[in-house]
């Protein structure tokens, strides 16, 4: 497809991004075929042929509009249509360069806006957020029971591991067991204060600039623990692992951090793709063993793990039961569930029946959005698959633990 980007962004790193891609699709329009949007709705511009075509109208200077937002603001950003493209069109790229040309040129109602500034300003206050989703029944009251946490000088490996924003107000006993299950592993985990939100939120909601800083900070703070000697950047919220991998798009026009951006890309690791080469033994056999392993589009799509995670627990004594049409999203997809909830909640309620089929005992993901999004209306148990690691490993020993503050 001939692109002639025009504007500002035709001298720019993110327009060139847009114009390979561009060149890349044939616009055959297989990638529908797995457009969980479109299977809804049945708009070519609900899926990737159509938003495209809009965001290459938009890019050339054509006349852009609110509906063309519309359909944008409609894609969850899955990337299920990059499995499928015979072209190798890496879609999710081109539509980072649209959503924020067309932000720019378009402007949102009063009432959008509000919103999207108050999710981004709820995920940089971490107590205040944990108390919204405590009084809106989004996460248990209860706290998780405080562990032992190992000491992680005490091990001979050492790794960063993301604290997280939205992850660490919802479910911070997803990092205490992480941190157990990779003790035992021999690596020791330890978070970066200041590397928190990985910017997502931001990048994905009409603050590029506010996303940007958030990315610089983190780059910072991970230079200087990998100049430390740690060995990789751990993040067990796979949605904010595939974004951290997109630094280098995200910070292309930056001379400053564009090659610290790749850098830091390179040296993110979701859980499983440490774990799978050095295998966990388990000490005990799982009480509940018949499960369901939901891979999200994140751990699937951008770095191709689909499997991985079922793989290694059935490695553990678990019995992962089959499921079908595992490359259509559960509706999570970030902030999407807000502002796109008739969509999402359909989404939703279909996963949720192919997850169920089979009766397992509890549902096991990989990523913060679609645990808190999944278990908002399951009514069996939704949680992450480094807890079903964790609860068959056993107790570390004494000398390598202390107690949480």
């Amino acid at each position: 497809m001939r692109a002639y980007i025009r504007g500002p962004l035709a001298e720019t790193a993110a327009g060139a991004i847009a114009a390979d891609v561009l060149k890349a699709c044939v616009h055959c329009g297989f990638c529908n075929a797995t457009c969980p949007t479109f299977q809804i709705t049945g708009d070519e511009l609900d899926g990737p042929r159509g938003r495209i075509y809009l965001i290459k109208q938009a890019l050339e200077g054509e006349p852009v509009s609110r509906l063309t937002q519309h359909h944008l603001d409609r894609c969850l950003s899955c990337r299920a249509c990059e499995t499928t493209c015979p072209s190798g069109v890496e879609y999710h790229r081109l539509l980072d360069v649209g959503r924020a040309e067309i932000a720019t040129r378009v402007a949102r109602p009063w009432h959008e806006r509000l919103a999207r500034r108050t999710i981004r300003f709820l995920t940089g206050h971490r107590q205040l957020l944990r108390a919204l989703l405590i009084l809106g029944r989004k996460i248990p009251a209860a706290q998780p029971k405080r562990a032992a946490k190992p000491i992680a000088a005490a091990l001979s490996r050492k790794m960063s591991l993301l604290t997280g924003c939205v992850q660490s107000a919802a479910a911070p006993h997803f990092n205490a067991s992480t941190t157990r299950v990779f003790a035992a592993a021999g690596i020791g985990l330890t978070e970066t204060p200041a590397a928190r939100c990985c910017g997502a939120v931001a990048f994905h909601l009409d603050a590029a600039d506010e996303a940007r800083a958030h990315v610089r900070r983190n780059i910072d703070a991970w230079i200087a623990e990998l100049d430390a000697g740690s060995e990789a950047i751990v993040v067990n919220a796979s949605g904010c692992a595939t974004f951290i991998r997109d630094y280098p798009d995200v910070l292309a026009d930056d001379p400053e951090y564009a090659s610290k951006a790749h850098r830091v890309a390179r040296a993110v690791r979701d859980p499983v793709e440490v774990l799978r080469e050095s295998p966990p033994i388990a000490a005990s056999a799982p009480a509940n063993p018949r499960i369901a392993v939901h891979d999200p589009c994140t751990l699937r799509n951008g770095p191709g793990l689909e499997g991985a995670v079922a793989r290694l627990l059935s490695g553990l004594g678990y019995e992962p039961q089959p499921i079908s049409d595992t490359h259509l999203c559960c509706g999570s997809a970030g902030s999407y569930s807000l502002l796109q909830p008739t969509l999402s909640h359909r989404l939703r309620a279909d996963k949720l029946e192919v997850l169920t089929a089979n009766a397992p005992a509890a549902i096991y993901t990989a990523n913060i959005g679609c645990w808190m999004h999944l278990g908002e209306t399951s009514s069996t148990p939704v949680r992450h698959w480094i807890e079903a690691v964790d609860a068959v490993l056993g107790a570390i020993q004494e000398t390598q633990t202390r107690e949480t503050p």
